[in-house]
């Protein structure tokens, strides 16, 4: 999945598949990436669109979706 940086301090990169609805993030300080499943495109494009990426994450994706770390 293709994932694009984004201006944050907790997260680096984060990318969005339409047809699995996996959010992929990448954070900044373990270079980690992992997988939420089933997210709604919505909640990507409130995500892109918040002044505070890190925020938005620790409030509505965080503990919401399930996940994984990427393989």
């Amino acid at each position: 999945m293709d994932r694009m940086p984004v201006d944050s301090n907790l997260i680096r990169s984060a990318g969005y598949d339409l047809p699995s609805s996996i959010l992929e993030i990448e954070f900044a300080e373990s270079g980690r990436v992992y997988e939420y499943f089933d997210v709604p495109l919505s909640v990507y494009t409130e995500f892109l669109e918040a002044d505070s990426k890190g925020q938005y994450f620790n409030e509505f994706i965080k503990d919401l979706y399930a996940y994984q770390e990427a393989e």
